[in-house]
């Protein structure tokens, strides 16, 4: 089969053998999305080798359309035997350690970790799965009602799907960008939105904060926007050391918390609600075969979700 793989700092197209299932199940990809992580790694992010790629939906050899949830745990230990395998400290994790992905002609994944896809959701938005799902784990990291005042900082795909999630708790939630045509897409789902140059005249004003702009600058930004004792969630991730003004979140007793994978339950009910656009986020869509133009692509600014079919 053809993959798309990172290998000794390189970015290449592999005809390598498809994988024996082993235990798991072999899942033949229909759809699979290039994210900003496949992007960092492809620059030396968590020092992964091998196929890239996290976001999918597929088909397994019984005929069901399923996503699947992308860390695979030792199945032994505490956090896995309460069915929560996302910080085991033997786990895989799909693409990104010890896992070959998903921008391949097949993957294998344990059962436990397969979801059904509903019917009423198309592949084109079923692929939104998992960073949907990632979005949804900010309301398990973060205590948020329809008091709470929220701010995202970044309008691409992952703050875009972090505003819309929050906003269906009837939170008032505003989405800082510098794009307009991105900020259009939360204006859409009747999100206050406004351009990062304007951020700070609203300083101190938030009481959590997502910093979701993948760039180190934002959690200065971030620090602007709360208030004393508010809550920073970090969802960026990016490769190489990031400067942080400690001082300020001592003296402002800041929360700091890290956001990282979500259920996949939550996000297909979304998904099946139709209660987020997934569809103004697709840019394009590539061949697995021009898998290498795809990352290309999906480097470039401005650029959205770009799809990946074998």
């Amino acid at each position: 089969m053809i993959a798309l793989r990172y290998e000794s700092q390189t970015l290449s197209l592999a005809d390598i053998a498809r994988p024996e299932a082993d235990g798991e199940v072999l899942v033949h990809v229909t759809l699979s999305g290039i994210c900003n992580t496949d992007l960092e790694i492809a620059r030396g992010y968590a020092g992964f080798e091998g196929t890239l790629g996290h976001e999918f939906v597929g088909m397994t050899e019984n005929g069901q359309r399923v996503v699947g949830e992308i860390n695979a745990g030792c199945g032994r230990c505490d956090l896995c035997r309460t069915g929560d395998s996302r910080h085991c400290p033997a786990r895989t994790v799909l693409g990104i350690v010890g896992r070959d992905g998903a921008h391949a002609e097949f993957l294998k994944l344990p059962l436990v970790n397969l979801l059904p896809v509903p019917d009423e959701i198309p592949d084109e938005h079923a692929v939104f799965t998992e960073p949907l799902a990632a979005a949804c784990e900010i309301l398990e990291r973060a205590s948020i009602d329809k008091e709470t005042k929220v701010v995202v900082i970044g309008d691409g795909k992952l703050g875009l799907l972090c505003a819309q999630v929050i906003a269906t708790t009837g939170a008032p939630v505003t989405l800082i960008g510098k794009h307009d045509d991105k900020l259009r897409i939360a204006e859409r789902r009747a999100i206050e939105t406004h351009l990062l140059d304007k951020a700070r005249q609203r300083a101190g004003e938030f009481d959590v904060v997502v910093e979701a702009s993948g760039s180190p600058s934002g959690f200065d930004v971030a620090l602007d926007l709360l208030h004393p004792r508010g809550v920073l969630v970090l969802k960026s991730t990016f490769h190489g050391a990031t400067e942080i003004n400690s001082a300020r979140i001592v003296v402002d007793e800041i929360s700091v918390v890290g956001s990282r994978c979500g259920r996949f339950a939550p996000a297909l009910d979304l998904l099946k609600g139709q209660k987020i656009d997934v569809e103004s986020l697709i840019s394009e869509e590539f061949k697995l075969a021009k898998g290498v133009r795809a990352m290309a692509r999906a480097a470039e600014p401005g650029t959205m979700k770009i799809l990946l079919r074998p």
